[in-house]
């Protein structure tokens, strides 16, 4: 038995040895159960072991891969597991739930499994085609259960009644490259009136790029305003996230190189990168050391990991910075075009990050009363849109929907894309971006698309 996350161990990619090895872990997690809420992989993991009397030899190989193809990678599972490394016991589940997926991948897939593997990991040329064609694609796509989504189903494996985000008109890097930035707030501080506060490189990601310009555009007038300069590098594309959780390892560290070589050199050049969507964030931030430790681009992960940060944590730095400040002039709070009061939904891999709750935090300068809501949406990456896992999704997603309905303000805002479409399908209602609130709150005009 190895017990290895490492995926270039010689070891990583045998069938027998990760068996062994998904037993030892599956035993430890038997007797501790301390994740039983977190996702249905644990109950379903204590329930085929219970009825074998606590013999957890006695799983079959395919009771032991249910138990993987349940786990959605949410990784909240580092925040309540007692014997992730570096305890002796060294169990980090979801690697070990990744290194079952690279197995599977690397032994090979069924015909139907690859073509839902490539459309969900192609997401730059589905993202490039579908915002050419962006009227058309939306009225075929954009409405669950139409015959267009039912042939998507039967073809590239996307839960037909999914609600799907929309792609926009015009891409993020369009605006981004065409916009005239905006002229700098004065501040309330004299000792940094006018004076830069920073620079930052904005890593779009495909969400913002093809899907929610809006985000990287609301994102970029606030910076501007509190006197950060932006950037973008022409060379990123997706993270590749969606490469990883099907255990696309050659996929995923092509992309993590591509990524890595451009946000080093933003990094070099003075810049923080700004993520706007957390799982993405958190790939950069803890995947890409991982996966490029053995490569040429080793010491450039390690480098843009330390400086990846989320916009509003790097804006509530700002704010509780020495020598910086946030402006904290808001008309349109003032004014009631932001509420007082709205319900905050906290992103699994945002708190998985362990940087805070820095979207309340923001909130809460701009006056805005928050009410948490910290359950999982059920999508996770990809996991949620396929249709195998549909409607294991929406059960998981039932909790954050009565807590949403429950909590009965009109706006809800969270940083997840991904976990904001859930929500919009379970609720009724769309949620908005912290940063978009706070844009708002400055008196900034959505922009038109």
């Amino acid at each position: 038995m190895t017990t290895t996350y490492d995926p270039t161990h010689p070891e990583y990619l045998d069938q027998p040895d990760l068996r062994v090895e998904l037993g030892r872990v599956y035993d430890l997690c038997h007797g501790c159960r301390l994740c039983f809420n977190l996702c249905p992989s644990f109950p379903t993991l204590f329930d085929l072991v219970d009825a074998r009397d606590g013999d957890v030899a006695g799983m079959t190989a395919a009771e032991q891969d249910q138990v993987v193809d349940e786990c959605y990678q949410c990784k909240l599972c580092y925040l309540k597991c007692p014997y992730v490394p570096p305890h002796e016991w060294e169990l980090d589940f979801p690697r070990l739930m990744m290194r079952a997926h690279a197995v599977r991948h690397a032994e090979g897939v069924g015909f139907k499994e690859r073509v839902t593997d490539q459309f969900l990991g192609r997401t730059d040329l589905v993202g490039k085609v579908s915002t050419t064609t962006a009227p058309l694609v939306n009225a075929l796509t954009g409405r669950p259960g139409t015959f267009a989504r039912r042939v998507m189903e039967k073809t590239v494996g996307m839960a037909s009644e999914r609600l799907l985000p929309p792609y926009s008109r015009q891409r993020f890097s369009t605006w981004f490259r065409r916009r005239r930035a905006e002229p700098a707030s004065r501040g309330s501080r004299p000792d940094v009136a006018g004076r830069s506060q920073g620079s930052v490189s904005v890593f779009p990601t495909c969400f913002v790029e093809y899907m929610e310009p809006s985000i990287g555009q609301d994102l970029v007038k606030v910076l501007e305003r509190n006197r950060v300069s932006c950037s973008m590098s022409e060379e990123t594309r997706c993270c590749g996230a969606p490469w990883l959780h099907q255990g696309n390892i050659k996929e995923f560290t092509r992309a993590a190189s591509r990524n890595v070589k451009a946000l080093a050199d933003e990094v070099r050049a003075g810049r923080q990168v700004v993520v706007a969507q957390p799982t993405c964030a958190y790939v950069v931030r803890k995947d890409y050391p991982i996966y490029l430790a053995r490569t040429r681009s080793a010491a450039d992960a390690e480098l843009v990991a330390a400086h990846t940060v989320d916009p509003a944590e790097y804006l509530v730095a700002l704010h509780r910075g020495e020598g910086t400040e946030l402006d904290t002039v808001f008309p349109g709070r003032e004014s009631g075009v932001v509420p007082g009061e709205v319900t905050y939904h906290v992103a699994c891999h945002l708190q998985a990050a362990q940087v805070g709750l820095k979207g309340r935090d923001l909130l809460r300068v701009a006056g805005v009363e928050v009410n948490l809501v910290q359950r999982c949406s059920g999508i996770d990456g990809t996991w949620g849109y396929r249709a195998d896992n549909y409607r294991l999704a929406r059960s998981v997603a039932q909790p954050l929907r009565r807590e949403v309905e429950a909590a009965g303000n009109e706006v809800v805002c969270g940083d997840c894309h991904l976990a904001n479409g859930s929500i919009e399908q379970e609720t009724g209602r769309r949620p908005v971006h912290p940063i978009q609130l706070m844009a708002r709150a400055y008196g900034i005009p959505e922009e038109r698309p």
